[in-house]
């Protein structure tokens, strides 16, 4: 019998982005750069902070589960019946930042969501570096 854990899926985006580490890092973490990209959202980059992200369908609920500042952001990511984990990894690069997002907690059922997830973070990426080519998150 196959462990439930087996049936998980995961959606992984991972760009390697012109831009400094720090640079990044305060796009994911500062509610009005996050605003820009991706949500409107009442973020804090504290560890068990509940947070919500809001959309025209209505609000994510999140929870911060781990900060290593400048190297990976992680939270819980739950709506419509879907609970998952969305962790950042920042790896520096010669010409920037290797920027991994991780999506995992897809069940066999959650087709729509898991679909939802791998054409709707590519587009988020899109979004945050078109940000931050415009000077999003200078310091």
């Amino acid at each position: 019998m196959n462990a439930i854990s087996a049936d998980i899926r995961t959606v992984v985006v991972e760009r390697d982005i012109p831009h400094a580490p720090e640079k990044i890092w305060r796009a994911l973490t500062q509610p009005h750069l996050i605003a820009e990209w991706l949500m409107q959202n009442d973020f804090v980059p504290a560890v068990g902070h509940r947070f919500s992200l809001r959309t025209e369908w209505g609000a994510i609920d999140c929870r911060v589960l781990a900060i290593e500042p400048g190297t990976t952001l992680s939270y819980t990511w739950e709506a419509l019946g879907l609970e998952s984990v969305v962790t950042w990894t920042l790896t520096p690069t010669a010409n920037g930042t290797r920027l991994r997002m991780e999506q995992t907690g897809f069940r066999p059922d959650q087709t729509r969501a898991y679909q939802g997830a791998k054409f709707g973070w590519p587009r988020f990426f899109a979004a945050l570096e078109q940000m931050l080519s415009n000077d999003g998150g200078a310091a």
